[in-house]
């Protein structure tokens, strides 16, 4: 079943970004402000260099580990996991779990063409593909 469904069915298309520069407070804000839990991080030429994480910036602007100012640059994550429209939801859940740290599951994963950022495919969006099958 997953593997007859393709992300591009499934997957978000308007997508919230930030870039590099944005201070971590404002990219937090956005997260909260727009439900989401993730922003991929874009250069100037539109392309993927991270991403960052309502569970990562909140815990750390709580613990207070942020000082005033600190950029998203500093914040991000850089090794960031991506799917292809085309690819099958089977392939996209691979990805969040092999693709994870510490035995953990990859939440949301961008979803790139050519280069460019298309969408966004989260594990929410995948379940409620299920559940409509």
């Amino acid at each position: 079943m997953l593997k007859n469904i393709k992300v591009s069915e499934v997957m978000t298309t308007d997508v919230f970004t930030t870039t590099a520069e944005e201070e971590v407070v404002f990219a937090f804000e956005k997260l909260m402000k727009h439900k989401i839990s993730a922003l991929p991080v874009l250069n100037k030429s539109n392309e993927i260099i991270g991403i960052v994480t309502a569970t990562d910036l909140g815990h750390n602007l709580i613990l207070d580990n942020y000082k005033l100012g600190t950029k998203v640059s500093n914040a991000m994550i850089k090794d960031v996991t991506s799917v292809s429209p085309d690819e099958s939801l089977h392939n996209a859940i691979c990805a969040m779990e092999y693709n994870a740290p510490d035995g953990s599951i990859i939440n949301q994963l961008p979803v790139i063409k050519d280069g460019e950022l298309v969408g966004i495919i989260s594990d929410g969006d995948i379940l409620k593909a299920i559940i409509s099958c």
